[in-house]
């Protein structure tokens, strides 16, 4: 637990004390607190984080601004504390750069609840030891993606990939040609599937794209089976 950064970032003090005294309680000791976007970004400056808990409305700014300067410099899990409910806010900040959203009024322990499975992933992932991934690079002609080093390459160029996204493609990288419903993918790579929904799905399917297809609009390598899910296929099969 120690070992996991956390960055709370609410312009409400007593927000940031309940999680942070909820989060020690629970074995986090490496916390840190902004209350508003500038020293978000310096305290972005200034630590590695793993993960951070960003309220949408900050009193010189807001989240949706606020998060693509932060992917500038970190690949941290950005979960965002929202009072806006409706789809097109919930799409509009997933497509900023976060991972994922919890609306306000919420309960602490879901919070809790979402580190400690996002935690638990990346300590899976890291725990395995390179013979065990069959393979560790998975080389589909026009990108490849290396578990080891954690990097996407689009025609030689490595790729800035969100950890969410990342796993996503990771996921279906491991399993090509095989087609897998949104239900299965929630559980797969989020493992929350109480907690999200559908457009959370989508919404990353669209990110995957953007990041590894020559046309997002019209994709070659990971496809839309009506009706059943998606499919990510092998270049001979493109």
């Amino acid at each position: 637990m120690e070992n996991l950064t956390i960055l709370l970032v609410d312009d409400e003090l007593s927000i940031v004390q309940m999680l942070k005294k909820i989060l020690l309680k629970e074995g986090y000791s490496n916390i840190k607190t902004a209350y508003n976007a500038e020293q978000t970004l310096q305290q972005i400056d200034h630590y590695n984080f793993d993960f951070i808990v960003l309220d949408v409305m900050l009193p010189d700014g807001n989240g949706f601004d606020l998060a693509p300067k932060i992917r500038e410099k970190s690949n941290a899990y950005i979960l965002y504390l929202t009072a806006k409910t409706t789809d097109l806010d919930i799409l509009t900040g997933f497509a900023m750069g976060a991972d994922d959203y919890v609306t306000k009024p919420f309960n602490p322990l879901e919070i809790v609840a979402r580190i400690k499975a996002v935690q638990r992933r990346l300590t899976n992932s890291t725990d395995q030891h390179p013979s065990k991934l069959k393979p560790f690079i998975h080389d589909f002609g026009h990108f490849q993606v290396n578990e080891i080093t954690k990097e996407l390459k689009v025609n030689g160029q490595v790729i800035y990939c969100p950890a969410l996204v990342f796993r996503l493609l990771v996921f279906l990288c491991r399993h090509p040609n095989q087609v897998f419903t949104k239900s299965e993918l929630l559980e797969a790579v989020w493992g929350l599937d109480q907690f999200v929904d559908d457009n959370t799905v989508v919404v990353h399917i669209r990110r995957v794209r953007e990041k590894i297809e020559p046309n997002p609009s019209q994709p070659r390598y990971l496809i839309t089976v009506r009706g059943l899910g998606y499919k990510l296929i092998t270049e001979r099969n493109v």
